[in-house]
């Protein structure tokens, strides 16, 4: 494995980790700083591996955006004991309150984004409650910008080129789309760097609104309410710990939980396992930039055993029956078009 520093021009320096043997490359860098901190980091991946690679991604409060150049992820909740694969080229996450189980041949080239919800809102120029608990086909969301932005990405020569190109056109959608409430930013932050231990009151009262409001805000501009958020909150919290093996009773306590069984029921609930299946998962996986976690300092995923299967029956192709009526997203041209595909991700 190497691990390097390579110069990105706008976007300033990129990490490029790899296998001396050419069968992997993850490239990471920091998006322009007019997009910052909405915009929370960009990731470039290019594998050609022997083997299927599959992830556990857990819920996290964030947006994320898959540009998947030739090949399909294929894609199943936990929510269900017998989940409905999915299979996307492009995808949009919304935030989900439950975990999602990603898998690929082995073979994938592409970009990924990692966005705030609120910048979320302002950059599909899409009400984020569409996309709860959501897994949708970004070409659906974002029109046919998505399939222009993912052509120009795959036809340029390098990543530097790629993350520049890719910070020019979020930063032209960014101008374009409507403003989210500097409340709802204010809020998030707070219940964020609380770890969703602060009282829903208390967030309401602090930017001055009732809770009704607060609510009607945060389904608009996050896509969870904000009870639904602080759950992602504090599970987040407890992830680190848990992963350091500390007695599950003192993290509850730690992380607002009302006692041990609370921490266990929720860990299942957003999972689909329990505490001592994920820690046997995670630390069997190893370290390294295969198994490196999406956003720096949060728990985003821990890879699986390859012959785990309930991905390997039937992956049937997104069905158009999959519909969320009202949805518009806008194109480069302002065109709008409703959402036909996608995933319920959580129960």
């Amino acid at each position: 494995m190497t691990t390097t520093g390579i110069p990105g021009g706008n976007m300033g320096l990129m990490t490029r980790h790899a296998c001396p043997q050419g069968k992997w490359e993850v490239v990471e860098a920091v998006p322009g700083r007019r997009l910052r901190p909405g915009v929370r980091c960009y990731r470039g991946f290019h594998f050609t591996l022997d083997e299927v690679r599959r992830r556990l991604e857990v819920p996290v409060g964030l947006v994320t955006v898959v540009l998947n150049f030739d090949r399909e992820l294929r894609l199943a909740s936990t929510s269900s004991a017998a989940p409905t694969p999915l299979s996307l080229t492009s995808l949009v996450a919304g935030v989900r309150t439950c975990a999602t189980v990603g898998e690929h041949d082995g073979h994938l080239h592409g970009m990924e984004v990692m966005l705030e919800p609120w910048a979320a809102f302002t950059l599909f120029d899409t009400p984020l409650r569409e996309l709860k608990n959501r897994i949708v086909d970004a070409s659906d969301l974002l029109d046919t910008r998505v399939r222009r932005l993912t052509d120009a990405l795959a036809s340029t020569a390098d990543w530097a080129g790629r993350f520049a190109l890719l910070d020019f056109v979020l930063g032209r959608w960014w101008a374009a789309g409507p403003a989210c409430s500097p409340h709802v930013v204010r809020a998030w932050q707070l219940l964020t760097r609380s770890g969703g231990m602060v009282s829903i009151a208390k967030l309401a009262d602090d930017v001055g609104w009732s809770e009704r409001q607060l609510e009607r805000r945060f389904a608009e501009q996050i896509g969870q309410l904000p009870k639904a958020a602080a759950r992602i909150m504090r599970f987040q919290r407890a992830m680190p710990k848990l992963l350091t093996r500390a007695p599950a009773a003192e993290i509850a306590a730690l992380c607002g939980y009302s006692d041990q069984a609370h921490l266990n029921r929720e860990f299942m609930s957003m999972t689909g396992r329990t505490i001592s299946q994920f820690l046997v998962e995670h630390h069997t996986t190893g370290s390294g930039p295969l198994v490196r976690q999406r956003v720096a300092g949060e728990v985003t995923s821990v890879p699986l055993p390859s012959d785990v299967g309930f991905l390997q029956e039937s992956i049937t192709p997104h069905d158009p029956g999959f519909s969320v009526p009202g949805l518009a997203g806008r194109g480069l041209q302002g065109s709008r078009s409703t959402i036909r595909k996608g995933s319920e991700s959580c129960a």
